[in-house]
């Protein structure tokens, strides 16, 4: 076993371990291993890399890991162990050296401490069989007593019928675990973090959510969340319409010239307008993103329960696709009951019949192929941010626990979704133009290119990036309503807390 591996004295120290061995030594442990209490974490590591580095060429691939693994009584698929190889070869040659060998166990390692930390309800250094159940019920898989035990005994070496840390970790140290239950659900990606935009990749959720109906109260929530935070901050997304369609270098307009400009035109009522589009489109959206979400994780991941983050972005994109296409006209309508001016239409439906009158079906796809080219980057630079600080978090501040709190979230939330927004913002201004085409005074026809084309003629890069201001400011205050508004709705609706 592993764990006879680790507590051995090491034939050779490993290379610049002279100084730690002879420390460890002194003490009264030469093997100097964690896993027996001793303090140098590099000599029990270089202990298993000798055992498993076969041929003794200094380095592991593979066939390394499988013979040696094998020899030690673990079993691991192929597959299993090219995920553990790729995740920590560093300068990409197929093999881990030493080095790239002790930095994947002590991240895993770290996790693994994670997660133990978590199943340990009672807080004894020891994990049982109702702890089991209680964890895996906590993630909506329900298990009997008998089928926890025989969880138990995969790991129990002792014959206690219980798993301390040392088991644990010597079960799991050479297993590529990727999605860390406890982590994912303290740190779930989720769309309560409602910006405005349309292009996010949608929550994921449990079976036993899914069995019992929590799935519709989680979005219903979450619309109503959407809704309020989309009312709150209206002003300023008008104003970043208004921006992106009419400013220029002749007609530079800022953030209190636009207000200005706005109330004196319409009143105060008016820095609201498009708004009530904006929140009407939020269910049928929800709803057709989640169940497309739903079915493509299926034909993705197979009986797979969680997605991982490049399989998260393909099906997200895709959902998300499908959904815009399905609401694409409210799109439309947004962005010109946005720019009306007073008096010229009566609401939304009149809007809709004198678009249709005057321009055709076709004026209510306007844009259509920016909209979809932007949901890729948005989706891909918001969920790798998430990863990336998720991970920087949990490296540096996570000791007893994975909870980040909730500033964190917010934090990390408000982060990642101003990158994303940033990297798509110029796909989102040239849609946002050839949606109001015809409400311009004056304005040609024009396809996405050369509307690129002139806009970086006439404006420079800049001008890919008119109305940004007012589309950031809009970003926290959105992400922290959405937050509390969330939160309580769960409440009022019986929605059990993660």
């Amino acid at each position: 076993m592993v764990s006879s591996v680790l507590c051995r004295c090491v034939a050779s120290p490993p290379p610049d371990a002279a100084t730690a061995a002879s420390s460890s030594a002194s003490i009264g442990d030469p093997c100097g291993g964690a896993v027996c209490g001793g303090p140098d974490h590099r000599l029990r590591l270089w202990s298993l890399f000798q055992t498993l580095d076969v041929n003794r060429d200094g380095g592991l691939c593979v066939n390394d890991l499988a013979v040696g693994l094998r020899r030690l009584g673990l079993h691991r698929t192929e597959g299993e162990l090219q995920k553990i190889v790729q995740a920590g070869d560093k300068d990409l040659d197929g093999q881990l050296d030493f080095e790239e060998f002790v930095h994947y166990l002590q991240d895993h390692e770290k996790k693994l401490r994670l997660v133990f930390k978590s199943l340990d309800k009672k807080n004894d250094g020891r994990i049982d069989a109702q702890e089991i159940m209680q964890s895996l019920r906590d993630l909506g898989v329900k298990i009997s007593e008998q089928q926890a035990e025989k969880i138990l005994k995969s790991m129990d070496k002792n014959g206690t019928m219980t798993i301390d840390w040392n088991e644990w970790r010597d079960y799991h140290l050479l297993h590529p675990v990727e999605n860390i239950p406890e982590i994912i659900l303290y740190w779930k990606h989720s769309t309560i973090f409602d910006v405005g935009e349309n292009l996010t990749v949608p929550d994921e959720f449990t079976v036993e959510e899914r069995q019992t109906g929590m799935w519709w109260r989680h979005l219903v929530a979450g619309g109503g969340a959407g809704a309020v935070s989309r009312s709150c901050t209206a002003p300023l997304d008008r104003l970043k319409v208004l921006m992106q369609v009419h400013a220029s270098r002749s007609n530079n307009m800022c953030i209190v010239g636009g207000f200005t400009q706005m109330i004196r035109e319409g009143g105060a009522k008016s820095l609201w307008r498009g708004n009530g589009i904006n929140v009407l489109k939020i269910a049928p959206e929800s709803a057709i993103k989640f169940m497309a979400y739903e079915q493509i994780k299926r034909l993705v991941s197979g009986d797979q329960e969680t997605l991982r983050i490049h399989e998260r972005l393909v099906a997200g994109s895709l959902a998300g696709a499908i959904a815009q296409s399905s609401i694409y006209p409210m799109e439309v309508l947004k962005t010109r009951m946005a720019l009306r001016k007073t008096g010229q239409y009566s609401g939304m439906l009149d809007c809709a019949r004198k678009i249709l009158a005057k321009e055709g079906m076709a004026a209510f796809y306007k844009g259509y192929v920016p909209n979809m080219l932007g949901i890729i980057p948005y989706a891909g630079i918001d969920l790798a941010v998430y990863e990336t600080l998720k991970n920087a978090w949990l490296q540096r501040y996570a000791v007893n626990s994975a909870d980040p709190g909730v500033f964190v979230l917010l934090a990390c939330g408000t982060m990642s979704s101003t990158c994303g927004q940033l990297a798509s913002y110029p796909l989102a201004l040239v849609r946002t133009r050839m949606q109001a085409q015809a409400s311009i005074e004056g304005a040609p026809e024009v396809t996405m290119s050369s509307l690129f084309k002139q806009i970086l003629r006439t404006e420079g890069a800049f001008g890919l990036y008119r109305g940004l201001a007012p589309n950031f400011m809009k970003v926290i205050p959105a992400v922290s309503i959405s937050y509390v508004v969330y939160e309580n709705l769960k409440i009022t609706l019986g929605v059990q807390s993660r």
